[in-house]
């Protein structure tokens, strides 16, 4: 059978979601692929990054863009940053949406024109949008984790067989059935590593994945996925325990600063539930500030509604006048048939149950048709009973492929409805924490408890909502196209148009153009800038002790050559030492407070114009003073008439501390051994969880 159409077909129709996600990747970012570097309000990208003790998140600041400074500055002198940049959000991109369709495929078993809408919904979304505006290139790798993370957790939780009122599968399997079990069962835990590590590329990033593993995996599981979570997170937790950064609570005002806000005509739920609503309304495309704001969530919520009873494994009753009704292995399913049911699939070899969710090319096939007759169903069913994978039991133990089809059935309908509540309240509490007297609790919780900052723009956990958001889009996409085929069988078979294709196509052009500026960079904003050479000449110049101050004061800028909006100063990773910045956040005109002590004294003490003997004691050995760019200079021509002037262009200006010594840094050298031993373990299992899974991942055979 290996070498028949339908298995060459399905075997082809695999790559359709991976190369349909890489057109929207390329589609979305292609700007991204010219010379030039990411800089774009928190996003910073530099020819050149260094492993300070900022990068470790060993600084006066919070450790929140840990590990990802540390992964560029080891990567700089093989690779140019930029290029890692932009490598790394083209990846992430397309990694959300394939997740999405492997996803689907596995928890629904949809065929490819439904996995299509999922991989559109997972990338043509208001949030991605957002987050791209916005400069959280890394959050991103968060978001595209979470179907994979979803995935891995279904296979570790379908092969750990929780359920104590059915036999363990591997009584009715053979040797080779267990083994095989095994080593998907060490698949699935080493892609769950993975996808942490991925995903913990920062910190919210690694909450986004967590959430969802832990709600999965099963009550077997919960110690292992803790533990894995944890240690793919020791990079930012271990910074955050040495550097002391945590055990400060957050400033209040951040709470109402980082609100998710209301878009037009919507409200905050409204925005909330169309996968929008962002803090920033500078971040946000221009079409989501207009009527097609509207159009465009009730469109996406619509499409959801249709497949939410389907994903939920709620039957609808009745069917052109015949009962919904569960299909078993001995018995063909109707096209009505399957559009009722959510767990309505052949019966699943081994293989299947223990990680390798493989779908039938006939059954694929005939779905994609849209044929709707008995004959080709029962076909499709006799192929799907054919052993794939690694195990070959069904033919001689049937009772098996029976338990193992349950156990699937029941595994894949508890995954679905938990996702489905995740997105509920992905939804709902950050809608709640939008009002006053949601504000008021937050404010209270980063007032008194460490480390609940990162709670505090609750906007970015509606990404929690895209797993289940992909399933009911998918789940609809097959219902609708079922029903219609049904309708229709009554007619000619010549005249019978592919319903599958045509749904799918209807769906993907309902959902893409409200969201038109989300294409070529969110309308041309994601451009790369050119730094001018003046910051690889004050880089070389830097070779004495001390850390680095800069004026003028705070964190943003306004170059000409970084365009008309504010971001994020570049000298922290353009500068081989540490550079001091106060972690304060200007929003909404207001200012939240950093957490840090020292880099504020040091702002002072130059915008005050004190002396130089005093930046020598706070641990300044250089001043860089950005000249293009406007800001607070206060006195600090007083300071700097002290300092040994060592570069200066029309750009840039640096300036040498006299007597500075690097007793700050010398302080540091016990943590970061700590620092870099926690960075490895990450990199390990990013690197070997990602090998392994592929490795020993069952290969589907036809």
């Amino acid at each position: 059978m290996s070498g028949s159409g339908p298995a060459r077909r399905t075997r082809w129709a695999r790559f359709v979601p991976a190369g349909y996600s890489g057109l929207l990747a390329l589609l979305i970012a292609g700007p991204l692929l010219g010379p030039g570097y990411l800089l774009l309000r928190d996003a910073v990208s530099t020819p050149r990054s260094y492993l300070t003790d900022s990068a470790l998140g060993l600084g006066d600041a919070a450790p929140r863009a840990v590990p990802q400074d540390a992964l560029l500055a080891a990567l700089a002198p093989l690779i140019d940053g930029g290029s890692i940049v932009k490598a790394i959000l083209l990846v992430a991109l397309w990694a959300a949406g394939f997740g999405a369709a492997v996803l689907s495929r596995e928890l629904l078993r949809v065929s490819t024109g439904p996995q299509l809408v999922a991989v559109t919904v997972a990338m043509w979304n208001p949030y991605v949008a957002e987050r791209l505006l916005q400069g959280h290139w890394s959050l991103l790798t968060g978001y595209a984790a979470l179907p994979w993370t979803a995935s891995a957790a279904y296979r570790i939780r379908c092969s750990s067989n929780p359920d104590p009122r059915k036999p363990p599968l591997e009584t009715a399997l053979s040797r080779s059935g267990k083994s095989a079990s095994r080593r998907s069962a060490v698949s699935s835990w080493a892609a769950l590593a993975g996808c942490f590590a991925a995903a913990g590329l920062t910190p919210t990033g690694a909450l986004l994945a967590g959430c969802t593993a832990m709600v999965l995996v099963g009550r077997r599981n919960l110690l292992g996925t803790l533990a894995l979570l944890l240690a793919t997170s020791a990079p930012w937790l271990t910074a955050t325990a040495l550097s002391g950064a945590g055990s400060e609570p957050s400033d209040p005002a951040g709470i109402a600063a980082f609100a998710a806000r209301a878009e037009p005509a919507l409200g905050t739920f409204g925005s909330l539930a169309g996968l929008g609503g962002i803090w920033n309304a500078d971040s946000v495309p221009g079409s989501r500030t207009t009527p097609l704001a509207l159009i465009a969530t009730a469109l996406l919520l619509a499409l959801l509604a249709l497949g939410i009873r389907a994903t939920a494994g709620i039957k609808t009753g009745t069917t052109n006048g015949r009962t919904a009704r569960r299909s078993t292995p001995s018995t063909s399913t109707s096209l009505a048939d399957e559009s009722d049911t959510a767990t309505t699939h052949p019966p699943a070899s081994a293989a299947e149950m223990s990680g390798d969710s493989t779908i039938s090319p006939r059954r694929a096939d005939d779905v994609d048709s849209g044929t709707g007759d008995a004959g080709s169903n029962r076909e499709a069913a006799d192929a799907s009973a054919t052993p794939v994978g690694d195990d070959a039991t069904n033919s001689t133990h049937p009772e098996a492929a029976t338990i193992a089809a349950r156990g699937i059935d029941r595994e894949s309908l508890r995954v679905r409805r938990a996702l489905l509540l995740l997105a509920a309240l992905a939804v709902l509490l950050p809608a709640l924490g939008a009002t006053s007297w949601g504000m008021s609790g937050m404010e209270w919780l980063v007032g008194h408890v460490p480390g609940a900052g990162l709670l505090r723009d609750t906007q970015k956990y509606v990404a929690l909502a895209m797993p289940a958001y992909v399933l009911c889009a998918a789940a609809g996409c097959r219902a609708v196209a079922l029903r219609f085929a049904a309708k229709s069988a009554a007619t000619k078979e010549a005249a019978r148009p592919p319903w599958m294709a045509l749904t799918a196509m209807v769906f993907i052009a309902l959902l893409v153009p409200p969201l038109f500026d989300l294409a070529w960079g969110v309308g041309g904003a994601l451009k790369p800038v050119h730094y001018p050479v003046g910051w690889q000449r004050v880089a070389e110049q830097i070779d004495g002790p001390g850390d680095v101050a800069v004026l003028p004061g705070g964190m943003f800028r306004k170059f000409p050559y970084s365009g008309k909006v504010a971001v994020l100063d570049p000298a922290p990773r353009m500068l081989p030492r540490d550079v001091l910045q106060t972690g304060e956040l200007p929003v909404h005109g207001r200012t939240v407070a950093g957490e840090g002590t020292r880099a504020r004294e040091v702002e002072t003490a130059l915008l005050q114009g004190d002396s130089a003997r005093r930046l020598g004691e706070l641990g300044v050995g250089w001043v860089l003073v950005e000249r293009t760019t406007p800001g607070p200079l206060g006195e600090s021509k007083t300071t700097l008439a002290q300092l040994d002037s060592v570069y200066a262009d029309s750009q840039l200006a640096l300036y040498r501390v006299p007597g500075a010594t690097g007793h700050f840094a010398e302080s540091q050298s016990a943590h970061r051994v700590i620092a870099y031993a926690a960075h490895i373990l990450w990199a390990a299992l990013l690197v070997g969880g990602l090998l392994l899974a592929a490795i020993l991942r069952p290969r589907p055979t036809t």
